[in-house]
């Protein structure tokens, strides 16, 4: 009777233990590097498909690669969602990610990693946007690398060198071509007194009232300009941000185009988004889930009408006002992206010609 009573005490208290922390199991906790008017929707809009409660940390990539990493195997994160490629690098490197089925990573057409320890995302490309009312686009080089001779830009032309995406393109050109070439091109840009941005939405705001003639950008910059859309990246205010954006209405209009480099150049640089499953998660299933749903036709088409990035799964639409996926596929170079994650010596040239 005695050895039955235990049994049944046993019992209890382990039920009674699920009980409580059930709720907190079920909790699935995602670090984001992609911004809360990107996130949270989508992420409500999983809430309501799943029935599963969610919680977002938002932070730069280096701030939540910085709290994974410290965290070790006690991080409460189950979904890391970076917005770049070096980011994710990162963090398989640091065996942060686990490996994912090839059903899920099948699911993105392009940019899947050969280690598939996550999955891209969505795709944004890099270009030369310009002033159509000071400047030709018949006058503008046909390879990113002759820019620097353009003498008569000197002093009108925008760049962001402590941004992620710049840097993710001087990666770019350091690894295509040779760390000799790169250097050479910061120094003979630096020759042209280029006005630095902190930001790119400020950047294309002065090319609009033109304080400049071109600015190196991504394309959705300018796509928000004239048509509207939310910054993708977590910024950090971006309560202070979403007020100042939301001051500014969609100005078709605009004279800011974009200028596009012979296809397979460099300045047209695809730059990719990503998401993975943490291996320290005891919610890899819905972790795995969460994944599906960011590569499901609902949430690409999301991204590409509320943000103007591209997607990676065939067959989503995009707004008419965007150029066509397979065009601008074409226009990137093809290399490993992994190789963006190489980033301390771009930083070094960066501060070496004082561009930094």
């Amino acid at each position: 009777m005695k050895r039955l009573l235990s049994i049944s005490l046993v019992l209890v208290l382990a039920l009674s233990l699920l009980g409580c922390g059930g709720s907190e199991q079920d909790e699935l906790v995602i670090y984001s590097g992609r911004s809360k008017p990107l996130v949270d929707s989508l992420v409500q809009k999983y809430q309501e498909q799943a029935d599963r409660p969610v919680r977002v940390k938002y932070g730069t990539d280096a701030q939540l690669l910085a709290a994974l990493q410290e965290e070790g195997d006690q991080t409460p994160a189950d979904v890391f969602w970076a917005n770049t490629t070096g980011a994710l690098g990162n963090a398989v490197n640091n065996d942060l990610l686990a490996e994912l089925p090839d059903a899920l990573t099948g699911r993105a057409d392009r940019f899947v990693p050969a280690n598939q320890r996550w999955v891209p995302v969505t795709t944004r490309f890099r270009v030369l946007a310009y002033n159509s009312e000071t400047v030709r686009p018949e006058d503008l080089p046909d390879s990113i690398l002759d820019l620097p001779g353009m003498a008569d830009m000197e002093g009108r032309i925008g760049w962001t060198p402590a941004y992620s995406s710049f840097q993710d393109f001087v990666t770019a050109l350091r690894v295509t071509t040779s760390r000799d070439t790169a250097r050479t091109w910061l120094t003979r840009m630096q020759a042209l007194t280029p006005k630095s941005y902190t930001s790119n939405t400020p950047m294309v705001r002065a090319l609009e009232a033109g304080e400049i003639d071109v600015a190196l950008t991504n394309h959705y910059y300018v796509l928000r300009l004239k048509h509207g859309g939310a910054e993708g990246e977590y910024e950090g205010d971006e309560e202070e941000n979403e007020e100042e954006e939301a001051e500014a209405t969609p100005r078709a209009s605009a004279p800011v185009e974009m200028y596009h480099f012979e296809d397979g150049d460099v300045g047209n640089l695809a730059l990719v988004t990503g998401a993975g499953a943490l291996r320290a998660s005891d919610q890899s299933e819905a972790a795995r889930q969460f994944l599906q749903f960011l590569l499901s036709e609902e949430a690409q088409s999301y991204a590409a009408t509320q943000v103007n990035e591209y997607p990676v799964v065939q067959g989503t639409t995009v707004p008419a006002y965007m150029m066509p996926v397979e065009q601008a596929l074409r226009l990137s170079p093809t290399f490993d992206l992994q190789q963006l994650q190489e980033m301390d010596p771009t930083l070094t040239l960066l501060r070496d010609v004082g561009a930094l």
